[in-house]
């Protein structure tokens, strides 16, 4: 398959293709997408530098890791300046996949599973519990308004 490159309007590279299934991110990309989700675009040196923080990784290793990560699709890059800029995309998309086969995996599939575990490990906030609730009156009246537009089946 060829990818051309094309320039888009916020001088990122992209490429001129549908869009392709997200690939699973390593463990060492996962924490350059969180630093990219948490900072927005930034430089090589930003996301290496936040890394540090948390452990001891040379510059040479996070700029091939951003290189392999634009070759998967999982980051753009804009080449507008000196310095690259890297951005992450799809993430919402990204993060329910990882999300969906983390649940897959570890629970069977069970949303239910998940979300009693998640609350019965640890002590949750009223104002959690309100917001939990608030999201589950969306979910509700999203789920009745699908149910009821859907025409019934002869």
């Amino acid at each position: 398959m060829r990818r051309e490159a094309s320039e888009a309007d916020s001088h990122f590279i992209v490429f001129a293709m549908s869009k392709p299934p997200i690939p699973k991110p390593t463990e060492s990309e996962l924490e350059i997408l969180q630093v990219l989700w948490q900072h927005g675009p930034s430089t090589v040196r930003f996301v290496n530098d936040e890394l540090s923080r948390r452990r001891d990784v040379g510059y040479t290793t996070t700029l091939k890791l951003l290189q392999l990560m634009l070759e998967k699709g999982l980051v753009l890059r804009a080449d507008d300046s000196k310095t690259h800029v890297y951005a992450a995309v799809r993430e919402e998309e990204t993060q329910g996949l990882l999300l969906d086969r983390f649940v897959e995996s570890t629970f069977g599939g069970s949303a239910m599973k998940l979300v009693l575990q998640a609350l019965g490990n640890r002590r949750t906030s009223r104002e959690e519990l309100a917001q939990i609730r608030r999201l589950l009156n969306d979910i509700e009246i999203q789920n009745d308004t699908a149910s009821s537009s859907t025409p019934d089946a002869p």
